[in-house]
């Protein structure tokens, strides 16, 4: 079996990237979301992503099927928060387990400093040890832990905050704009 490439999402991708999420939606709490998502909000994420210069990656196979994805998502639309991004990263459940999330990390912090930007949250679901254990391993310390913020498959559950600073932004207050 070949090895996964990992790229530069393109919106062709949108379609296996919507079906790894909503695997996660249905089956898992890396998503604290209810109910699958349609293919075109998926293209309106993914031209957002475009329009405001966050990165998406994917992971793919040989034959081009999509294995996992990662992206950088906007934190808050608060002007003081325009140097933080969050992060995501999703992999196929066949391939969960075998270093395909760091392999969907690693470009985003590069990708993150390339941007201007200043740091990377995490949000994880706390039971979800993979995770937690994956950003540490690039560097995340824990910032905090908020109890039964989420509900979903008939329980509470808290998430894990996790942050790398990524760079000194520089802040071009005039503009509004990161450099």
């Amino acid at each position: 079996m070949n090895e996964p490439n990992v790229r530069p999402a393109r919106r062709e991708d949108c379609p296996g990237i919507l079906a790894i999420y909503n695997h996660a939606v249905l089956h898992t709490t890396a998503s604290y979301d209810q109910e699958p998502r349609t293919l075109e909000h998926r293209l309106e994420w993914f031209d957002a992503h475009r329009r405001d210069d966050y990165a998406v990656f994917v992971a793919e196979s040989g034959e081009g099927e999509v294995l996992g994805w990662s992206a950088l998502n906007r934190y808050h639309d608060r002007f003081g928060y325009r140097f933080t991004t969050e992060n995501s990263v999703y992999v196929a459940e066949t391939w969960r387990g075998k270093g395909l999330g760091k392999r969907l990390l690693a470009p985003l912090i590069p990708a993150a400093e390339a941007r201007g930007l200043h740091a990377i949250i995490a949000a994880i679901d706390a039971a979800n040890t993979a995770s937690v254990r994956l950003h540490a391993g690039f560097g995340f310390e824990k910032v905090g832990l908020f109890r039964q913020v989420g509900y979903k498959f008939d329980r509470w559950l808290d998430v894990v905050y996790m942050e790398r600073l990524v760079g000194a932004a520089k802040a071009d207050p005039g503009s509004g704009r990161r450099d």
